[in-house]
């Protein structure tokens, strides 16, 4: 949890994105990151930083957002349960980065940093955004009388998502990876899920590691040879545990410690007095005990014959005898003098000795952030090995391909992690294949049908969830799992109206899917469930078939299309890339009922993947089960056998139809005809949306024509 964040000078690039500086501050450990992105219309990359590092409070120059901005700040908060303060600053200009520049080097901000402040710069992308929001930032501070993180405190890079697998704002908040979508808390997560680490700084760690999956085969590899190391090793996961228990916060230990770097006892002895004072030297004395644990961990490791070269490298630190001589020197120091210091008084000379002690071990600040992260990086293994121990389902260890030609994605028995009772039988594995199956077939995009409830949602976003894991270097719930590397997860779920922020759900997918169709590559991950579902059911219909179409033979993305326009599936029944599959149900007379109509059926969801489209729509068995009025189902039951008997003219099969190449051009017909009814009127949204559909499938049967 972050303390701080500010978000500067928004500018314009070439291109028409908005380009954001930020820099923000974990307090405690004396650290603060900075950077820089580029973001669209939806917000994406701004909701992922928001959701990464999930700010406590947002500072912002009061006229430099735009309120769209800031209806997406408010957004992405309201995702999680800790509440956030947003905090404006009036009256200050930080548009000139040269001056900011001027004040750091003047006043000697960041000397202690263990590398140039300027050096976690991107040179390549918009320094000046960045020096403004670091401005920003140092201003808040001062006036809080903060300065020792700025005098003490350490500058790092930090990237939304550079290097790793992409997960945008949406995605993050519809795969529930920090927080769900019931009450915003970590219940039912997947970092709850995978948390079993035991530090706070593990705890740290893997939320960083969850924000960005490698993109790097190697690296994958290590860190699952350490986890099937501990998993293989119950003697050497003990080992582990049993000193990490004994392991403090080393890294807040560590920013308090360089926090009193330079304060004199001339300074220090009248202000704070002999309470304070003992309080620095039992941090400092805290610090030392727990480095030594840390230490003899890492000594225990390296020499410890596992067989786990993966772990030998991670715990391999040149220096660690020569730190591990200097922890004794700082534990005969604190034996000698200061012992019992609870019991008596500071003396002026005290304060002078620790001064000298602090001096001497902020002096290897490096070094011991190298330790840190060691123990942290053994911590979150450790975790995934436990989290694997412990699952209720089978579990495996992905199998990373590299890439020949096409993106695969093949699972064998996946289930959700952590929603594992989906039906009265418990867990439900499912088989899933999308890419180059064994036979040769490309087959990389699922059209998946199936009713309300059924577990559509659940097996796509097991998929997703499953990538992921593999990514992070952790076992997959799966009993055999393949893939290439995925570049990016993009998700649009749901049907969600922003009433508040004055966007409607048409609105928000039609947003949100242009952003997927421009970023998406032939490696990402594309999540679309229901899309079309926020208009009409023509509008819907030609915006579903638009842009799985484009996904399918554009941009040949792997591809979960889960969709209740039954006609698209008639279209893509014998495209090559195409997989048809449904979530089997069985419907049976309802018990008691006078006949065997569609309202009096009753539905047994099996939540399972099966081949095919689903043989038909159960809607009205759905209403019923969720408990509305019989009277009102058989209504919609009768109304709805008209609507299909008045449209079905129109929206039948182009099959044996010479003058149509396809069902969407009798769609188009279709829509002008029936605008045509309503005395030649429709409202401006749905006129532009036919003009611009019209045009674009003009266009692309000119192409094919």
């Amino acid at each position: 949890m972050q303390p701080f964040f500010w978000n500067s000078q928004v500018t314009l690039a070439p291109n028409g994105s908005r380009v954001y500086g930020f820099a923000f501050l974990d307090y405690a450990a004396l650290k603060i990151w900075v950077g820089s992105f580029h973001d669209d219309d939806t917000f994406a990359a701004l909701g992922a930083l928001l959701v990464q590092i999930s700010p406590k409070e947002i500072i912002y120059e009061n006229s430099g957002l735009s309120k769209e901005t800031h209806r997406s700040i408010r957004k992405y908060a309201s995702a999680g349960s800790v509440k956030m303060q947003m905090t404006p600053l009036y009256g200050i200009d930080f548009s000139d980065a040269s001056q900011i520049q001027v004040l750091i080097h003047s006043k000697g901000y960041f000397k202690a940093s263990t590398s140039s402040w300027s050096s976690a710069l991107d040179s390549s992308v918009n320094d000046d955004t960045i020096v403004c929001a670091l401005g920003g930032l140092i201003s808040h501070l001062t006036r809080l009388m903060l300065e020792d993180v700025l005098k003490n405190g350490e500058v790092l890079p930090y990237h939304v998502y550079r290097t790793c697998l992409r997960m945008d704002g949406q995605t993050l908040v519809n795969l529930d990876i920090f927080s769900n979508n019931f009450d915003g808390g970590s219940s039912g997560t997947l970092y709850k899920h995978l948390n079993h680490c035991i530090t706070p700084s593990g705890k740290r760690l893997l939320r960083r590691w969850i924000c960005h999956p490698l993109k790097d085969i190697d690296a994958i590899n290590e860190r699952l040879d350490i986890v099937e190391g501990f998993i293989q090793n119950c003697g050497l996961g003990s080992v582990t545990l049993e000193h990490l228990r004994k392991v403090p916060d080393l890294e807040r230990l560590l920013g308090r410690v360089k926090s009193t770097v330079g304060l004199s006892s001339a300074v220090l002895l009248p202000f704070v007095g002999n309470k304070i004072l003992k309080r620095r030297i039992k941090t400092f004395g805290m610090l030392v005990k727990g480095l030594r644990v840390g230490i003899d961990l890492l000594d225990v490791l390296q020499r410890e014959d596992h067989g786990i070269s993966a772990l030998s490298k991670a715990v391999a630190i040149p220096t660690l005898s020569s730190l591990q001589e200097l922890i004794h020197q700082f534990e005969v120091a604190i034996d000698n003098d200061f012992p019992r210091y609870q019991d008596h008084n500071i003396k002026d000379d005290d304060s002078d000795t620790l001064a000298v002690l602090v001096e001497l071990l902020v002096g290897k600040a490096s070094d011991w952030s190298v330790v840190i992260n060691a123990l942290s990086t053994i911590d979150v293994l450790r975790s995934f090995a436990a989290m694997t121990l412990s699952s209720f389902g089978t579990m495996c260890r992905p199998s990373i391909l590299p890439k020949e030609k096409a993106p695969i994605l093949r699972m064998k028995g996946l289930w959700h992690p952590y929603t594992f009772a989906e039906s009265a039988n418990g867990l439900v594995p499912n088989d899933l294949s999308l890419g180059q199956d064994l036979s040769g077939h490309n087959r990389f995009a699922l059209l998946l049908t199936g009713p309300n409830m059924g577990g559509k949602s659940t097996i796509m976003r097991a998929t997703c969830l499953a990538t992921v894991l593999a990514q992070l270097g952790c076992y997959v719930p799966c009993q055999s799992c393949e893939l290439t590397l995925a570049d990016a997860i993009f998700t649009r779920i749901g049907a969600m109206d922003r009433i508040m922020s004055g966007e409607s759900t048409f609105l928000v997918e039609c947003t949100e899917t242009a952003s997927i169709l421009q970023n998406a590559t032939e490696d990402s991950l594309v999540l679309l469930d229901e899309l079309g579902r926020g208009t009409s059911t023509f509008d819907g219909y030609a915006i579903a078939y638009a842009v799985f179409r484009h996904l399918v033979e554009g941009v040949r993305c792997r591809l979960l299309f889960a969709t209740h326009y039954h006609p698209l599936t008639k279209e893509f029944a014998s495209h090559p890339h195409v997989t048809l599959q449904h979530m089997a149900c069985m419907p049976k007379p309802r018990s008691g009922a006078s006949d065997g109509g569609n309202g009096e059926k009753e539905l047994t969801f099996l939540y399972r993947l099966t081949s095919g489209a689903c043989p038909e729509s159960y809607g009205l068995q759905v209403a019923t089960m969720a408990g509305l009025p019989r009277s009102i189902v058989e209504r919609a039951s009768v109304a709805g056998q008209m609507m299909e008997s008045k449209i079905a003219g129109n929206f039948k099969s182009s099959e044996g139809r010479a003058e149509f190449s396809t069902l969407h051009e009798e769609w188009v017909r279709t829509i002008v005809a029936i605008g045509s009814v309503e005395d030649g009127h429709l409202d401006e949204d749905t006129m532009d949306t036919l003009f611009c559909v019209f045009h674009e499938l003009k266009a692309h049967f000119r192409k094919e024509g």
